[in-house]
């Protein structure tokens, strides 16, 4: 007899995220370091939550518009019409967190047998969702300096490709597009006619110069975006994104038929908390930085990172990351292979989202280890 039960093809191209798994395990231990998780040490300002739970008590309960509320929507048209030419209020989507733009931003422009370029090292949902649409995710290597560039982009472009994704700053390096190297990315894409999508969730995390976009050099780019990170608040699920109004409406209609709309109530308290200031957060971030670069300097080789709340230093010669991983756990430090978001194993991402002392400490742990 058949299995009733007997999985879809695409389900078995799909593996549990390595990052999980040590977040997973943490939560099974009684005074971790926990490293491996990627979102921030703060909590959600106050004026949010008090927003959020108005909302909540003035009976804002119900579904919004799938695209997300006009207040909101047109907060985001005129942050990101300062910054871009041409911004219109329906360029814009509230999506249930950067997740979910990527999702719509996947099925809305990947056909199955389709190319997405992606840089190694890279986020993990990357190479999942190319699978889960039947599209094809080819990596393009950017070690060991990290930067993503035209130049090591071009030789992975072939009739197949669609699309291209950047993240900046990255997830699990920490580095950041400059200005050239995104003019050069934005003439390669216009010259091939390829999708840029722009995972640029982390763009507050700008420790030198100032967040740079591809946006700002073609139209031929979809910005994601949303307030996990700066607002402290990643078990809200708020995003969005900002493309061309006809590609935007066809995610309208994805939406619907997946997540509906962003929760409710936390768009009215991310609309309250969208001009806030974070500077404090970037000085603190930027003193986590120096902590774990500075301290980790002497035994491992590492580029600085220039944004975001990532270390990826590399382990030391003939060191196994296994074995590595393991010594880790055995003191209650956890951090992510290397391997759970690049074709390589030879380094390992320290998320510096956690208070100083367990900072310094982990630096401790992971000098002795080397």
């Amino acid at each position: 007899m058949a299995d009733p039960f007997k999985l879809a093809d695409r389900i078995h191209l799909l593996q549990p995220s390595g990052i999980r798994k040590f977040f997973e395990l943490g939560q099974s231990m009684k005074n971790p370091i926990d490293l491996s998780i990627g979102q921030p040490d703060f909590d959600v300002p106050d004026l949010v939550k008090d927003a959020a739970v108005n909302a909540i008590r003035s009976g804002k309960n119900r579904y919004t518009v799938t695209q997300g509320i006009e207040p909101l929507r047109k907060a985001l048209k005129e942050r990101y019409a300062k910054r871009f030419k041409g911004v219109e209020e329906e360029d814009v989507i509230v999506t249930a967190g950067v997740g979910g733009a990527l999702l719509l931003s996947f099925f809305a422009l990947l056909n199955p047998g389709d190319e997405v370029l992606i840089p190694d090292p890279y986020f993990v949902m990357y190479r999942h969702l190319a699978s889960l649409v039947g599209a094809r995710a080819v990596t393009f290597d950017t070690y060991p300096d990290f930067r993503v560039t035209a130049a090591r982009i071009a030789p992975f472009i072939t009739s197949k490709t669609r699309a291209i994704v950047i993240n900046s700053p990255s997830n699990p390096t920490g580095a950041t597009l400059s200005e050239q190297d995104a003019r050069e990315i934005a003439a390669l894409a216009e010259k091939h006619g390829l999708v840029i999508i722009s995972d640029e969730i982390y763009e507050e995390f700008i420790y030198e110069g100032r967040h740079v976009s591809c946006r700002e050099f073609t139209g031929n780019c979809i910005v994601l975006s949303g307030a996990s990170k700066s607002m402290g608040m990643p078990g809200w699920r708020m995003g969005w994104m900002l493309g061309p109004r006809e590609f935007i409406e066809r995610c309208y209609i994805v939406q619907q038929f997946t997540f509906v709309c962003a929760p409710s109530m936390a768009q009215h308290g991310v609309l309250a908390g969208l001009n806030a200031d974070f500077t404090r957060h970037l000085s603190d971030y930027r003193r986590k930085r120096e902590i774990v670069c500075a301290g980790l300097s002497k035994k491992y080789a590492m580029q600085k990172p220039g944004g975001a709340f990532y270390a990826f230093p590399r382990l030391p010669d003939g060191v196994k990351a296994d074995e590595f991983i393991k010594a880790c756990i055995a003191r209650e430090l956890l951090v992510v292979p290397g391997g759970a978001c690049s074709t390589r194993d030879t380094h390992v991402r320290i998320s510096y989202a956690a208070p100083d002392e367990k900072l310094v400490k982990a630096v401790s742990i992971l000098n002795e280890l080397a």
